[in-house]
């Protein structure tokens, strides 16, 4: 029996997302999508599906596309299952 991570619903969100080229939400830098296979797994520049609401914290969201969100491994796995904080915005520039 596959996981809820390897199964088709799982997979066709990953799929969508990916097909929308979108740069990493973390960071706002482009992601290599030519990267795939084994070597996606491991690459630090590859696309993740990354969750905008850690899946740790709300395992109902996992397959809601809304909270679906392109990153790069790397900045995925920095943020763990962090909310994002808010940027700050500041009554001028500096």
């Amino acid at each position: 029996m596959a996981g809820i991570r390897n199964g088709r619903p799982y997979r066709r969100l990953c799929e969508e997302q990916r097909a929308l080229g979108l740069p990493c939400w973390i960071c706002g830098r482009a992601i290599d999508y030519s990267i795939t296979g084994r070597l996606a797994s491991r690459h630090r520049w590859a696309f993740t599906l990354d969750h905008l609401q850690p899946v740790s914290l709300r395992p109902d969201l996992l397959l809601d596309p809304a909270n679906a969100r392109s990153a790069h491994r790397s900045c995925n796995s920095a943020r763990g299952n962090r909310m994002q904080p808010a940027k700050l915005t500041t009554s001028r520039r500096w």
